[in-house]
């Protein structure tokens, strides 16, 4: 099927291509159209499956057809949750856009830098605000912009920013949009913690759900029938993993690998071990500068590093071409996480590998992530680094597991619920 077919102007249907999109995604298959429409819309699909450009096409189109004015309204407001993405959507939004007759403005805002270029960028306003939601509420108290002609309201990683995270922020920028207007929720998880609010944002939308099994890896070449994730659980004792790491390397050193782990300090200390070991490899994560962290991922992508060991900071939206093995250092918190963390390989057709370490005191923690994302993995276990510790015991009662009651977080939901409904 062809773009010109979903109801997109030859323009458009040409700047997808010479960003790379030969042919529409089902994502973008299915979502066009509706935007087209104005119609509000929750999509859920899979990592690398062309998200951004579903809904960056039509809203490109909707704002070509729109009057201009001056000084330019921000019509479309975009939230993501990282700096990262922010600068990795707005970027695409460029590429299409410079391939338009009528010039689009399109601002990218986010923390960590000096907020007065960003002031000085959006003199004489901007069509299209690419934002994390902290910055973006910094630059309206700073009088820089107006969010009072917003009609596309867009949430990239939806269920992210729906999170309690980003709750009050959140709920300050609504209170500044105007009520008409089209709401796109784009995601490849929404956990039902956070349906309830995705619900009382939308009015009649359309639902998409590409990846039916959301959880499960995306497929590569229907000829093959073989799904282009690999997933691997390998057993091993907690103090043995960064030589396991350090094996799986040697083994393939020629593979960049990017490994989750679950602090920042643990970032730190096991990129240090595997940089002293004569592997090329550093950390990632939010307490580095946003220059450090823009250098470590652009130098990732031209494979001047090996490994990068990072936080969940890395788990969403970023998007490494050809990266072929991600590596759960640590397990993620929850089976969302793991989704989100092992969508970084395999992207756009590509063919990649998760390996997940599960030492004995994790192993009730695996059990559930496979429980909920339905997965049967083998635990493996490599020679010379077969475990030796026992899993702990787990005694009836003694925590772990959610009861009735509402928890604080729970209450913190039903009070942010409201606020969204007033």
């Amino acid at each position: 099927m062809p773009f010109h077919s979903l109801g997109l102007t030859p323009a458009l249907a040409r700047a997808a291509a010479l960003q790379g999109y030969s042919q529409p995604t089902p994502v973008q298959s299915a979502a066009i159209a509706p935007i087209l429409r104005w119609l509000d819309l929750q999509a859920c699909a899979q990592t690398g499956s062309g998200k951004t450009a579903a809904y960056a096409l039509p809203l490109l189109q909707i704002l070509q057809h729109a009057t201009p004015a001056t000084p330019r309204r921000v019509r479309v407001l975009l939230l993501v949750p990282t700096r990262e993405l922010a600068a990795q959507v707005g970027e695409l939004l460029r590429g299409l856009a410079q391939h338009l007759a009528q010039p689009t403005k399109i601002a990218i805002v986010f923390g960590g830098v000096s907020i007065n270029p960003q002031m000085m960028g959006l003199r004489g306003g901007a069509d299209v605000v690419v934002a994390t939601p902290g910055r973006l509420l910094d630059l309206v108290a700073h009088n820089a912009l107006h969010l009072g002609s917003v009609h596309s309201l867009v949430l990239d990683e939806a269920d992210r920013l729906l999170d309690l995270g980003f709750a009050d922020e959140l709920t300050r920028v609504l209170a500044l949009l105007p009520a008409q207007r089209q709401n796109l929720l784009f995601s490849a998880t929404f956990a039902p913690e956070v349906q309830a609010l995705a619900d009382a944002l939308l009015r009649e939308p359309l639902r998409i759900d590409i990846a039916a099994d959301a959880a499960e890896p995306s497929s590569a070449g229907a000829a093959q029938g073989e799904p282009s994730i690999v997933q691997r659980a390998i057993a091993v004792d907690a103090a043995q993993r960064t030589a396991l790491l350090r094996h799986l390397h040697k083994a393939q050193p020629d593979q960049r690998m990017l490994v989750f782990v679950a602090t920042q300090y643990s970032a730190e200390r096991v990129a240090e071990k595997l940089y002293k070991s004569g592997i090329f490899a550093t950390p990632f994560h939010g307490a580095l500068s946003q220059g450090a962290r823009q250098e470590t991922l652009d130098e990732f992508k031209a494979k001047r590093w090996d490994v990068v060991v990072t936080t969940d900071l890395a788990a969403r939206g970023i998007d490494i071409a050809e990266l072929p093995i991600v590596v759960n250092y640590d397990l993620p918190r929850s089976a969302t996480d793991y989704v989100h963390r092992i969508g970084r390989t395999g992207r756009a057709g590509a063919s990649g590998t998760a390996i997940s370490f599960v030492s004995a005191s994790s192993q009730a923690h695996w059990a559930l992530i496979q429980k909920r994302q339905h997965l049967s993995l083998p635990l493996e276990e490599i020679a010379g680094f077969e475990p030796k510790e026992v899993a702990p015991q787990v005694v009836p009662g003694a925590g772990g597991v959610k009861g009735k009651r509402p928890s604080k977080k729970d209450k913190l939901r039903v009070a942010l619920l409201q606020r969204t409904t007033d």
